[in-house]
């Protein structure tokens, strides 16, 4: 009986245990959990086909709402199901595997963490800078940025778990572990780099913008502007307010799992982690579903691609917004 609860009954001392979960316990985790991350890839998906295939959609926010939907997506498809699958079994796919799956992971949330920052200085420029907002974020800039934060999260990631990369299963307890190894000054670096700066940043850009949104509002309903002015900004704080519950939400989400870090010799419940974990892939899935509830040019894409009219020529081109 020993030997059957172990992940590998031949290596006994050496062999982790299996989870101890019961199997309804189990077979239900596994359901809800693939149900989510079900959900999650095909609503990312969604949006990445919108972005990407609609020529109206082709501006620099949406530019910034793609990368993320591609990190969404990846959570959902990549980390959501391993993450399932670490719960209720043992480890089999040998160290290597183990270390490019913690190196992915790490790298998804850095870069998710990354373009919050973007669609947040991208709602401060237009915001308080709405002049020259078209010339100081145009579609080719965002572009390069995006690719800088994706380049920036794979060099990061490199630096943080470089002595798990070089040395795959060294740092494990026990065979049929799956564990992701960062050296002290490493994890010190991925809490500043990926909470506290970002997470700084994201809130002063944000008050800011609530700040000049505020006032902008009261010069609107005076008459103050023109006409003109006053319906590009209309549009310009419709969209500051969709992202904002785009980072509020976000907020909700990865702050608990950071902060877990700093008050964690009070916790004694050794199941809050896994549940904070899950907290923010779950983040991935409600990011679909604000654009769902905020923006109809996202509900008639979607309409267009289930009834797959955008297999149509110039389908491209449809007036979506």
């Amino acid at each position: 009986m020993e030997n059957q609860e172990l992940c590998f009954p031949k290596l006994l001392n050496a062999s982790c245990k299996r989870p101890t979960l019961h199997w309804a316990d189990a077979v239900l985790m596994n359901m809800l959990f693939s149900f989510i991350s079900l959900i999650t890839t095909a609503l990312n998906l969604l949006v990445i086909i919108s972005v990407s295939h609609f020529r109206k959609l082709h501006t620099p926010t949406n530019i910034f709402l793609l990368s993320l939907a591609v990190t969404d997506f990846l959570v959902g498809l990549l980390v959501m199901t391993a993450t399932i699958y670490l719960r209720t079994s043992c480890w089999y796919f040998g160290d290597v595997m183990c270390s490019l799956y913690g190196f992915v992971h790490v790298i998804i949330l850095c870069s998710s963490v990354a373009i919050m920052v973007l669609i947040s200085a991208d709602r401060y420029v237009a915001i308080c800078d709405p002049l020259h907002y078209t010339t100081r974020v145009t579609e080719r800039r965002a572009k390069l940025w995006v690719c800088l934060c994706w380049l920036c999260s794979v060099l990061f990631t490199t630096g943080v778990l470089k002595d798990d990369l070089f040395h795959p299963g060294q740092f494990k307890s026990c065979h049929g572990q799956c564990y992701t190894y960062a050296n002290p000054i490493g994890f010190i670096l991925y809490l500043a780099f990926t909470f506290m700066v970002p997470i700084t940043v994201i809130v002063v850009l944000y008050m800011r913008v609530f700040v000049v949104a505020v006032n902008q509002a009261r010069a609107m309903r005076s008459h103050v502007t023109a006409v003109s002015v006053v319906t590009a900004k209309k549009s310009e704080l419709k969209a500051a307010r969709t992202l904002g519950v785009l980072v509020v939400v976000f907020l909700m989400c990865y702050c608990p799992y950071y902060l877990f870090f700093f008050i964690e010799k009070q916790i004694t419940n050794l199941w809050i982690l896994p549940l904070l974990c899950y907290l923010v892939y779950f983040n991935s899935c409600l990011n679909p579903l604000i654009y769902a509830l905020f923006y109809p040019w996202f509900r008639k894409a979607v309409k267009l691609i289930v009834t797959l009219q955008i297999l149509q020529p110039d389908s491209c081109d449809a007036n979506i917004l």
